[in-house]
């Protein structure tokens, strides 16, 4: 005969943290966030390294003084939750399901050129890990070329209401003649299918003019500009091929954009290498000084060790100071002011939201990029690079390819983050960070494991505080970014 065994309950998987005085939760399986009181706590402490039946569940929370009936309904809330569940012996991790096969592309970015004015000398197209293959190509975008990624971007984003287009270098500038045409055409274009249209680029702010500020505001494109702080950062590795500092040139170009560009936040992107560390200093500079409105930072993309590459110090003193600002972005949130510390404010976005990737980024999914030629390609980062591409705007998406790249990015293929809390938000990490430090996209970034797991922390405290001081600011912040 046989005995049909009780089925048993374990915890899921989760990250506890405390914040405003309150217990919290982050559930990976979901990536969401709850706040527990003593009750839950108690439940989950019960299931600690052991797996119970709900009958033995329920006892034991009665032999703490709560009545029958509250016990059983806590236990049968907290598996609707999906706090516990099933046990089946060892956890087995919940991945998220890999988008369709027909997934409506999004945005596209435009690599308007592949020439640049300056020589910056950690450049992941051009340095020393580049992986571009420009040679014989066209180092210009023409307009039918441009015009056939707009055509391609509608046909392909189905069932969305609205598309983006992200222009971009080497530097973007250098073709702005281009970008204007491409603007008045996409927005015809768009208008008669029936979808809405946005803009940005990514500049270094050298060939910046009062008419390229204007024309900018007028199209409400938003702006980027890659800089690295005061001058003497600035001019560390951001130089002309003769060698000579950027900063002096950008300086005054800089405050006519942000003067005058009225219709969109303009955004800094810090890249942080050695000796170029100083996050605290940099975003006091380009805030407070020059007036951007966002600062954000990211670590140089490197292969093998490289003059520039920051070590484990370098990466630590910089986590120190993200705290800094991140304690200055919630004192600014608890009174209901916007701080400008863009790491902080996106990994706020994907907590509201909610987020659970399957895949790091939209690279290949609902984003891809398009070289001068005509190629396309995962992202910018792949811009001309053979061994990366997916296809060309006048035959289209290479549907093999494409699902090829996918799988490998996807994170259920990542072994190590299997038993990652973090891996919601992160999956991984960069494409293109996996493929110049271990020649493979799909491999998951270990050098930043702990790394991203302290920062993600840090903001999930962040939000947890403000959901006990400070909700309101939460919905407007979900309604600014349009979350809600």
């Amino acid at each position: 005969m046989t005995v049909m065994q009780a089925p048993t309950y374990r915890r899921a998987e989760y990250h506890g943290f405390d914040a405003g005085g309150r217990d919290f939760v982050y559930l990976v399986s979901a990536g969401a966030i709850f706040e527990i009181d003593a009750d839950v706590r108690a439940v989950l402490d019960r299931l600690d390294g052991q797996e119970l039946t709900h009958a033995m569940l329920v006892r034991e929370l009665v032999s703490e003084g709560r009545a029958q009936e509250e016990a059983d309904g806590l236990v049968r809330e907290l598996r609707q939750a999906r706090l516990i569940h099933l046990g089946h012996g060892m956890p087995v991790a919940e991945v998220p399901q890999a988008p369709p096969a027909d997934f409506p592309l999004q945005a596209l970015v435009l690599n308007v050129t592949n020439q640049c004015n300056l020589a910056c000398t950690y450049c992941y197209e051009f340095g020393a890990d580049k992986i571009a293959t420009p040679a014989g190509k066209p180092k210009y975008m023409t307009l039918d070329t441009a015009k056939a990624s707009v055509d391609l971007l509608i046909a392909e984003a189905v069932g969305r209401k609205a598309v983006h287009i992200t222009f971009f270098g080497g530097e973007t500038l250098m073709n702005f003649k281009l970008l204007r045409d491409v603007v008045d055409y996409a927005n015809a274009a768009t208008a008669a299918a029936g979808k809405a249209i946005t803009y940005s680029l990514t500049t270094n702010a050298t060939l910046l003019t009062p008419e390229i500020v204007t024309f900018l505001s007028d199209n409400r494109v938003g702006v980027t500009v890659s800089m690295d702080g005061p001058p003497e950062l600035q001019d560390k590795h951001r130089v002309y091929k003769n060698g000579k500092g950027s900063y002096a040139v950008i300086e005054p170009r800089l405050r006519t954009l942000i003067t005058h560009h009225k219709t969109r936040a303009i955004t800094a992107r810090v890249t942080l290498t050695e000796g170029v560390t100083d996050v605290v200093r940099i975003f006091r500079h380009l805030k407070d000084d020059l007036g951007f409105h966002e600062v954000g930072f990211a670590p140089v993309t490197t292969g093998e060790e490289r003059a520039y590459s920051l070590d484990g110090n370098g990466m630590d003193s910089v986590l120190a100071q993200f705290n800094l600002l991140a304690e200055e972005w919630l004192e600014y949130a608890l009174r209901g002011e916007s701080h400008g510390f863009t790491n902080v404010s996106e990994t706020i976005s994907e907590l509201i939201s909610g987020v659970n990737k399957s895949h790091p980024c939209g690279a290949g999914l609902g984003l891809m990029g398009v070289s001068p030629s005509g190629d396309l390609s995962p992202c910018h980062r792949f811009t001309d690079a053979d061994t990366h591409s997916m296809g060309h705007v006048s035959s289209g998406i290479d549907r093999a390819k494409q699902g090829e790249f996918l799988a490998k990015g996807h994170v259920e293929a990542k072994y190590d983050c299997q038993s990652c809390w973090a891996r919601p938000l992160c999956a991984g990490g960069c494409h293109h960070e996996a493929f110049v430090r271990y020649g493979d996209t799909g491999h998951a970034n270990l050098h930043y494991c702990d790394w991203i797991r302290q920062w993600t922390d840090t903001c999930l405290r962040i939000y947890g505080v403000l959901s006990v001081r400070n909700p309101g600011f939460l919905e407007r912040f979900a309604e600014r970014k349009g979350l809600s």
